[in-house]
């Protein structure tokens, strides 16, 4: 025990050697945990309050451009400008003003728009009505009508397709009423009793929208709740390259001959590093989970909830940390150089974090990366902590991913207990 003891110290003396390291170690986790919480919550509200330059060119002033406008107007998402100092825009210098930036979007509706979908309407309804095939044209059809959405370059597709639905559900609602009333006017040539279809279809469906909540739960997902857990385990495995590159230099110093002359065995020297690091980690994971609880509201943000089950929590943390860290031990075991231990350790983390769904979520994947996804520590931990913090599991929900990091850690173990005694020989 004595000599465990003294190998512990001297762990924990590599460790805080660089003391600026082991600030960077905790700091840049916690900045990270704060930076992206914030970045992702304030996205969708920054545009809220400051708005999406539009501008607006209505040629029509009849039904289908005055929904379009009073729709655009009364949406808290984007700045609509219809003129420019004292006259307004023509297309062409619309399309200009779009194209070098000074407005997002640009919206032209048509002269004439609302006529020429009266006339297509009606010239349908009076085909119809007459046992004619109501989709048949001819010469004196009005031409269809265009309404034409200009988009800044550096624009986002997001805001393109969002607005595009948008101005194609307003058409339909005018088409839909014009419809309705041509039918009316034709029922009423041919019945004695007037008949009024003229229905308002606006607003016979609604559509509401909340997370999906268990019994046993009131927790609502948020951008604490989602992203507190995803950069926690991107933080918590960039121990390895502090992990991998003291034992390389243990390696290069000659310590690690030394002690493997004196009484201690290969097993204790892991068993040391695992539980020096293992107390790491478990820190980093207690600064982001305080951080959520305290640091974050501070910026307006909502507070990160636990959830009713602490082994839960204490289960998936310990589990996570063993599966850095044993990662961890099987690089710095491995690689030959501390430039190899650092580059490889650094990028494979990015990799598997990536893979694993915390930057981009598994389900918008393609097939093959969601199943890949399986594969990675990082998306084990993610889905245990997601567990917990946003459907407020317990301990047997998260047995599963628990079990994988641990067998995970296992693995890892004996890859670098093999190299060591592949080195030695």
């Amino acid at each position: 025990m004595k000599n465990f003891i003294n190998l512990l110290r001297k762990d924990f003396l590599l460790l805080i050697r660089d003391s600026w390291g082991v600030v960077l170690l905790f700091l840049m986790p916690w900045a990270l945990v704060l930076l992206m919480t914030y970045l992702q919550d304030s996205t969708f509200r920054s545009i809220n309050e400051n708005h999406i330059p539009l501008y607006l060119l209505n040629n029509d002033r009849d039904s289908l451009g005055d929904m379009v406008s009073r729709h655009l107007l009364a949406n808290n998402i984007f700045e609509v400008s219809t003129e420019t100092g004292e006259r307004a825009l023509s297309a062409d210098e619309l399309e200009e003003a779009v194209s070098r930036g000074d407005y997002l979007i640009g919206v032209i509706i048509p002269e004439h728009a609302t006529e020429r979908l009266r006339g297509k309407v009606r010239q349908g309804v009076e085909r119809a009505f007459n046992g004619d095939d109501g989709n048949r044209t001819d010469d004196n059809t009005p031409s269809l009508l265009e309404i034409k959405i200009l988009i800044d370059p550096k624009a986002k597709p997001s805001f393109r397709t969002s607005l595009i639905r948008a101005v194609r559900e307003n058409a339909l609602m005018v088409q839909n009423k014009l419809l309705l009333g041509e039918i009316t006017r034709q029922v009423n040539r041919i019945v004695p009793i007037p008949v009024n279809l003229d229905i308002n279809t606006n607003e016979l469906i609604t559509i509401s929208e909340s997370y999906a909540q268990s019994n046993r739960t009131n927790i609502i997902p948020d951008s604490t709740q989602h992203n507190v857990p995803a950069w926690s385990m991107f933080a918590i495995f960039f121990i390895v390259i502090s992990l991998a590159g003291n034992m390389i230099g243990e390696r290069e110093t000659g310590c690690f001959n030394r002690l493997m002359t004196m009484p201690f065995s290969f097993h204790s020297y892991i068993l040391s590093k695992v539980s020096v690091y293992l107390c790491v980690c478990m820190l980093q994971l207690a600064l982001m989970i305080l951080t959520g609880m305290y640091a974050i509201p501070l910026l307006g943000l909502p507070v990160l909830k636990l959830g009713h089950s602490i082994s839960a929590l204490i289960a998936m943390s310990v589990s996570s940390s063993l599966a850095a860290i044993g990662y961890g031990l099987a690089i710095g075991s491995i690689a030959r150089t501390n430039q190899q231990a650092s580059v490889f350790g650094a990028v494979s983390v990015v990799i598997l974090a990536a893979m694993g769904g915390v930057w981009i979520p598994t389900f918008i994947m393609p097939r093959f990366m969601q199943i890949a996804s399986n594969a990675s520590p990082l998306n084990w931990g993610l889905n245990g902590f997601n567990e917990i913090f946003v459907r407020d599991a317990g301990f047997s929900d998260i047995l599963p991913y628990a079990s994988a990091s641990l067998l995970f850690f296992i693995i890892t173990l004996a890859i670098s207990c093999h190299s060591n005694r592949k080195r030695r020989k």
